[in-house]
């Protein structure tokens, strides 16, 4: 079977203060079939820069490898890292690029910069948002944005942005067939890209089941 046909997602991002948090989980659906319980869906893109995927997972690992290769070549042209909106232009224009054979893909980038921390969502001709709080993709979306309107505060502190991203997977987990199987939270702050061992967000859930 060709995980290129592998489907069904829950990504969240949530632009805190001084940071951002991007989340998923980890089932990989082929219709009602679960292809897979450990699909990656949050990828490092550059040092402070993450990407959610949601859709093909072929033809997202295609634009993660493309877009890690970019983020080198330009820090060491320029010495200096591509902003998150130069990462979001340059991804949004190679999406346009190929609008006719369109990559089949939802994409959330975030990160932190010199201008702060910014997350955006790309559609899959290059369509851009710049996602000012929080934002999901997917077909958990609809369960996670009911905790989300519910609990998101602008400015929330980063740690507090974590346990929203579980929560709102949580519930979207339970009721969503083609999400589950875990959760992968990526936490990034001006200092470092820190992903959650598996250990504090078991942690998280058993706080509020």
């Amino acid at each position: 079977m060709d995980n290129m046909e592998y489907k069904g997602t829950t990504t969240i991002g949530l632009v805190c203060d001084k940071g951002v948090v991007m989340a998923s989980e980890r089932r990989a659906t082929m219709g009602h079939f679960i292809a897979s319980k450990d699909a990656k869906k949050v990828y490092q893109i550059d040092d402070l820069v993450a990407m959610t995927t949601a859709g093909s997972v072929g033809d997202a690992q295609r634009l993660v490898k493309w877009m890690q290769v970019e983020a080198k070549l330009y820090k060491m042209r320029r010495e200096e890292p591509m902003t998150v909106k130069g990462t979001v232009t340059l991804l949004a224009n190679i999406l346009n690029g190929n609008r006719y054979y369109p990559y089949f893909v939802q994409l959330l980038v975030g990160g932190v910069d010199k201008n702060g921390p910014s997350i955006y969502s790309l559609d899959a001709v290059g369509g851009v948002i710049d996602e000012k709080k929080a934002v999901s993709t997917g077909s958990g979306s609809p369960m996670a944005y009911g905790v989300l309107e519910d609990r998101y505060v602008e400015k929330m502190p980063i740690d507090d942005g974590v346990e929203l991203a579980v929560r709102a997977l949580y519930n979207a987990m339970k009721r969503d067939s083609a999400s589950g199987d875990g959760i992968n939270v990526v936490k990034i702050t001006p200092e470092n890209y820190t992903v959650l061992e598996d250990s504090e967000v078991r942690k998280l859930i058993d706080t509020f089941t």
